[in-house]
Parts: structure tokens; sequence; C-alpha cells
């Protein structure tokens, strides 16, 4: 496929700006505010499948956001790859640290991208990471190399927990059959230094309440006479960890598997600096569990984190209040063998049993999913590695992700496949944060790249 270099080159002024039109809808799944949006870009989705040469395309209604399906068969007798990823985004919060709008994508050269990156709300996590497949299609159908089958399958809620996937996959079986299932959601290690993505953390989101007082106090006339919810709710999120950083939930760590002495070292053979890692995060140490490494603490150990707290009077100037309610957002990372729920219930179980007397106390379970790994000796992940070589000039190199994309499991047991995460974003790419970005090297690698996979895919399974 020499021919991919060279498509990708004459095309890559047009890759970007349909990129970045796609970019500029902002499909934030979490807030009905953008509701419209969010449908919006589930058109554009179907529109850019069915230019880019599918065969059948369609919007597929779902309790939630709508799923856009799309194929391209060309014969029944071949494999058929799988493409899954989504078009919904984060939150572009707080907005004030955005260097640019975040749904007015710009394109700026950063120390990492000398070549230029889009900076947008959703250009990695996953709009341009999944954009690259639709490409992809794009180059195999005009140059009629497509070697294999593919079907489509674009979601608008995976930040929101994939509310509706499940109900979707457990009624479409058949539609959705497949020999494997390639995703593009995570990243790698550098520029220089592929990998391919074997583990992924699973989840489980929360919100607690802790109510006090049947209205908000004045703090002179009744402060240290009832329970403050916000000092109360302070005291019991910080006594979640110990003095280790170990969380102290009773059961917590019981279906955790260690990982071997073995496993561990191989794990660290991964390209890693420290101090490059402290630097551009601004910081002057790092902080985690004892007895583990950083790069063992974001992706093979569980945490608990709170994302957001609030209460009382946050306005601006003072106002001397005891407020009647505090609010926390916890996220807990899960390992494989930890069950999401199973882990839900017992926070929710903890937590209530650490309130003090004068609070009641609320936990509001939102979603969660399993953790997953892949074997390295399967034809995709073969397949994956052969193609990252080829593009690269190095081989990939396996890795655990501290992330979470809670469908793989769900794939796995509904439709009987191992999925292969060939991602090309970048830990500084900064997802989830204001100024998130993608680099048009990383774009347009993952489209020379992706063709790779479906050739060495369907010759390994003959």
């Amino acid at each position: 496929m020499e021919d991919i270099k060279a498509y990708v080159q004459q095309h890559k002024d047009r890759f970007i700006n349909e990129l970045i039109e796609l970019l500029k809808i902002p499909s934030v799944s979490a807030d009905t505010a953008y509701s419209h949006d969010v449908f919006e870009t589930a058109d554009a989705v179907k529109a850019s499948l069915e230019k880019a040469g599918c065969d059948f395309v369609e919007i597929c209604e779902t309790p939630g956001y709508p799923i856009v399906y799309g194929e391209k068969t060309i014969d029944s007798n071949l494999p058929t790859i799988l493409v899954y990823g989504h078009y919904d985004v984060q939150p572009p919060d707080p907005i004030n640290l955005w260097d640019s709008p975040p749904f007015e994508p710009v394109i700026k050269k950063t120390e990492i991208h000398p070549e230029g990156a889009i900076f947008a709300r959703g250009s990695c996590d996953d709009k341009g990471q999944m954009y690259m497949h639709v490409k992809a299609l794009e180059y195999m159908v005009q140059s009629k190399t497509l070697p294999c089958n593919v079907k489509f399958m674009i979601e608008g809620e995976e930040e929101i927990g994939s509310k509706s996937l499940s109900w979707f996959v457990e009624r479409n079986q058949e539609k959705l059959k497949n020999d494997v299932i390639l995703i593009s959601d995570t990243g790698m290690i550098s520029n220089q230094q592929p990998s391919i993505t074997t583990g992924l953390r699973g989840l489980s989101y929360v919100e607690v309440e802790v109510t006090g007082p049947n209205r908000d106090l004045h703090s002179g006339l009744y402060g240290g006479a009832v329970a403050n919810p916000i000092n109360v709710l302070t005291k019991m999120i910080a006594s979640l960890h110990d003095e280790d950083n170990h969380i102290t939930i009773p059961g917590f760590y019981d279906k955790v598997q260690e990982l071997s002495l073995e496993e561990r070292a191989e794990m660290a053979k991964a390209p890693f600096n420290l101090d490059e890692y402290k630097k551009a995060l601004n910081l002057n140490d790092v902080y985690g569990e004892k007895g583990y490494v950083t790069n063992e603490r974001n992706s093979i150990r569980p945490t608990l984190d709170v994302n957001g707290i609030w209460g009382g009077y946050t306005g601006e100037g003072a106002k001397t209040v005891i407020a009647s309610q505090a609010f926390a957002k916890i996220s807990m990372r899960l390992v494989p063998n930890q069950d999401w729920e199973e882990i839900t219930e017992l926070f929710t179980k903890h937590f209530i049993s650490i309130a003090p007397a004068g609070v009641t106390v609320k936990v509001k379970p939102h979603h969660g999913g399993q953790g997953y790994v892949t074997p390295i000796d399967s034809i995709g992940y073969k397949a994956a590695n052969k193609a990252y070589t080829e593009t690269f000039g190095v081989p990939a190199i396996p890795v655990r992700s501290g992330g979470s994309i809670p469908i793989v499991a769900l794939f796995e047991k509904e439709l009987k496949s191992k999925t292969i995460l060939m991602g090309f974003g970048l830990d500084s790419d900064a997802i989830h944060s204001p100024n998130e970005h993608f680099g048009i090297f990383n774009y347009l690698k993952g489209i020379e790249t992706i063709p790779l996979f479906y050739k060495y895919f369907v010759e390994m399974s003959k």
C-alpha cells in the first residue's frame, strides 16, 4: 500500500478541514443544552460515512442519543472488521482556561507537535481518531484495496457511560457480527514509539450528597452547634485513603489481581521519563499509592478520585453561611476482576456508614463498566503490530491504559469478539482538559496505518 502515503499527502488539507468542520459542532452529551448539537453531529457522521463509500448507513434510534451504523460488504466469505468510535465529547468547562474557544478549532505548533495540532474539544477524544477510520475507508474504496468487509458503529453517549449501547448491542447481534473490533480511542507512547493498549481499567462513577439543617444557616448564630455538611463531606472524603494512599473501603481490593514481578519488569521497559512527566504537569513531585511507581499507579492499580465538589456560597465576595447541603462526584478506576457494580455497592455501604450524627447521606450511582485485558498472541494484535511497524519503523509496545472504555468488555460478552485498541493520541493531548488537541502528524499517521491493519488481518486470517 505504497500509494496510501501519496493519497494522504494529496488530500491532507481536505482531511484536516473536514475534521475541523466536525469539531465545530459542540456535541456535549452530558449537558442537555447541547442536545440539538449531538443529533446534528450524528447526521454529519452519517454523511461522512456515505461519502467515504459505505453501501449502507443509518441513524439508529436508542433510548438516548442515536448510534450511527454503516457497512461496506464486498464478500460475505471474507472477514469483517467492526469499527467502534464515538462522536460525543466532554463538556468544555472550565472555558476560561482555554487559550482559544473550544468549538472554534485552531491549528497551532507545539514542542511535541512541530507540524501543528488541532486545538478543540473532541479533537483527540474521539472525533479526530474516529474520523481517521472514515478517511482510511475512503482511501481503500477509492484505490480498490479494501480487503474485507467493514462495519461502523459510532455512538453519541460514550462520555456519559454509553448508556444505550448495551441496549443496542443486545438487540443487534446479527447486524454487528464480526471477526474483530477495531477502536481508536486510546493513545500511544510518543510520535516515535507506537504502542498497543492491551488493558483498560473499569469504572464506577457516583455522586454523593450530605444534608444537614433544613436551610442555609448564619455561621455566627449556628456555627459550632450544628454539623456543617461541607466540613463533614470533606472529612468523609479524606478518610477514603490512608497515609499510604491505599483506599480504605472494606473489600475494595479483594478481587484485585496483582501482576507478577516479571510482568511489572516488562511494563518498566516502556519509555518513561519521570522528570519530563513532572515538567509537563508543572509538578515538583508525583503522588500515589505506596509500593508502586507512576506507570503502575495510573494503569494497573485501582484508584478513587473526587471529580467535583460543591456546596455553600461560591459567588463573589463573602457570605457567612453554613450550607444545608454539600455534594461531590467521585470516580473509581478499577482493574480487571473488580466488578463495577459490586464496587459501587461497597462504596455506598461504606460511605453511608461513616457519616456522623447530624447529617444524612445519599449515594447516587451514575454509570460504570468492567475492565479489560486482551492477549498479545491474537491475529488482531499481530496485525496491528505489523501495521505500526511498517508505518513508524519500529514495533509497537504493549501497554496497559489507565482509562476506561467500558463497552470493550460488553463487546466480548455479547458479540464474542476480541477488541484491538489502536490509539494515535498522546498523554499530552489534554483530553478531558482545557486546550485538548490532536497532532496533525498523528491524525495523518492514523489514516496511513489503519489500511495496513486491514491488509495484515486478512492475510493472517487465511
